[in-house]
């Protein structure tokens, strides 16, 4: 129930599709928020998410539509098995559920799914759901429009109505998928295919890619001070200017200008003449205290709401390339289940420095962050990436590893992963550095906040690609539980 963003490469013309399906908040209606500050995904002193209206399944429609090739029927039967059969539970999946606990199960209908037996499904025993399952065997007979107009949808409204929320059955529909054109940019001898507005995702790696090559990024040593500090910079500023990047139908062309060499040459200059020309160390020890500098601080860094998704990547024996991304974010009322589908909501929020920024009008569709991307070489695809988790801060991470430092994909992925530097000069980062790394930062005047080594809410990249022989590989990185497999 909540939405679904799809990165498409079809060979036969040679052409990449993109998909937005994000969940959509009705224009007229006044946000939602029925859970608040209880923990999980409404967290604690902040509002909950808000109701919205479901993407996922309109998106898959529009997806089949297009270029499905099975009956529709056919392709349920697999989610069927595993909502009746139901599946062994990870540590990772008890340990988020633990976390969503206080959200997830704040209604009776959660409670059902979640804590069948008062408490969570502990690891290794099996979680099914008997409502989930009548409810995919109803969508293989009827088809998707059971969730749009059919028996679903109007429970969904129904549900709504109960708490309070005014929605309309004729909601569902008001607002449906959009095929966009996505982006592309150079960088090097590659061609890097993304998101196209209001997804952030490839103005935003064009900016922090073009920044890093302005400041000479290839001769900088992997993981070191001068590439995590100027890294975390531009990924600070790129993340302010996307608060001027919203849908292109209803505003002016800002990727045009946030994609503009010349802006990111201006933006190194401003990088290089900030730099200190003073060890700052000191600086460091008195204002942040002596903890400081044993490189703690991990709460402050888990200031922003964490998201996590799922991430798909795909490469078929024809040149097809997917990469697509589906998450409960931003669709459904926050908190309920409606016939099995449990749904956390809109994290939306109508300010600049949001990463889900919506505004009230008709047709409108939210910015986001979704990391959908290939890179081409020769005009066609060699890697296909995204990831779940801090998706607008890992993904130009990657691109950089690979593109820029010559790293394979799996090894890229390994690398420590930082975000944007805090306003207060803090930087997160997975606390692998080198000893002499954590120095020369401090001398720079930046804060460490140690994050976990391999830290989950960093994502795990979900990735295809070809490898210097031309051999087709696929990596699913063990931060989060995704797998890679092929089909003969």
């Amino acid at each position: 129930a909540g939405m679904v963003s799809f990165l498409y490469w079809d060979a036969r013309t040679a052409t990449a599709h993109q998909l937005n399906s994000v969940g959509t908040l009705p224009p007229e209606l006044a946000p939602f928020r029925p859970i608040n500050g209880v923990g999980g995904w409404a967290r604690e002193g902040q509002p909950g998410p808000q109701a919205a209206i479901p993407g996922f399944m309109p998106g898959l429609a529009a997806m089949h539509e297009r270029f499905g090739t099975l009956p529709w029927a056919a392709l349920c039967q697999p989610a069927i098995r595993w909502a009746e059969d139901g599946h062994p539970v990870s540590s990772f999946e008890y340990g988020v559920n633990v976390f969503a606990l206080p959200f997830s199960t704040y209604f009776p209908e959660g409670r059902e799914i979640f804590t069948p037996d008062g408490y969570l499904v502990p690891v290794g025993k099996i979680m099914a759901n008997p409502r989930l399952a009548k409810t995919l065997h109803a969508l293989a007979e009827e088809g998707p429009s059971l969730f749009t107009t059919g028996p679903w949808a109007r429970d969904f409204v129904a549900a709504g109505n109960a708490l309070g929320w005014p929605v309309r059955l004729d909601h569902m529909t008001e607002n449906p998928p959009r095929w966009q054109t996505p982006l592309r940019f150079r960088h090097g001898d590659h061609e890097v295919v993304s998101l196209a507005p209001p997804e952030r995702q490839a103005a935003f790696c064009a900016l922090v890619l073009g920044i890093l090559a302005d400041l000479g990024i290839r001769d900088m040593e992997p993981s070191g001070a001068d590439h995590l500090y100027y890294m975390s910079h531009a990924l600070r500023m790129a993340d302010h200017a996307m608060g001027f990047l919203h849908d292109p139908l209803y505003f002016g062309d800002a990727a045009a200008a946030i994609m503009d060499p010349d802006y990111h040459r201006a933006l190194a200059r401003l990088l290089k003449a900030s730099r200190p020309l003073v060890d700052l160390t000191d600086h460091v020890r008195l204002t942040a205290g002596t903890s400081a500098l044993a490189a703690s601080g991990w709460r402050k860094a888990m200031s922003h709401q964490p998201v996590g998704s799922c991430e798909i990547s795909i490469v078929d024996g024809s040149g097809n390339w997917v990469q697509m991304m589906n998450t409960a974010q931003s669709g459904g009322i926050p908190g309920m289940a409606v016939g099995g589908v449990t749904m956390m909501g809109s994290h939306e929020s109508p300010s600049m420095g949001s990463h889900f920024a919506n505004w009230r009008t008709p047709g409108l569709r939210m910015r986001n962050i979704v990391g959908n991307s290939f890179v081409l070489r020769d005009g066609v695809p060699w890697l296909g990436l995204g990831t779940p988790g801090n998706v607008y801060a890992t993904v130009p991470q990657m691109l950089t590893n690979i593109l820029d430092f010559g790293m394979t994909p799996d090894a890229a992925s390994d690398a420590p992963r930082v975000l944007p530097m805090t306003d207060d000069h803090g930087l997160a980062v997975e606390s692998r550095l080198s000893p002499r790394t954590l120095r020369d930062l401090t001398s720079l005047g930046v804060q460490v906040l140690a994050m976990p080594a391999w830290e989950w809410s960093m994502g795990s990249f979900q990735m295809c690609w070809r490898d210097a022989k031309g051999q087709l590989t696929a990596g699913a990185h063990f931060r989060r539980t995704g797998v890679a497999g092929a089909i003969d």
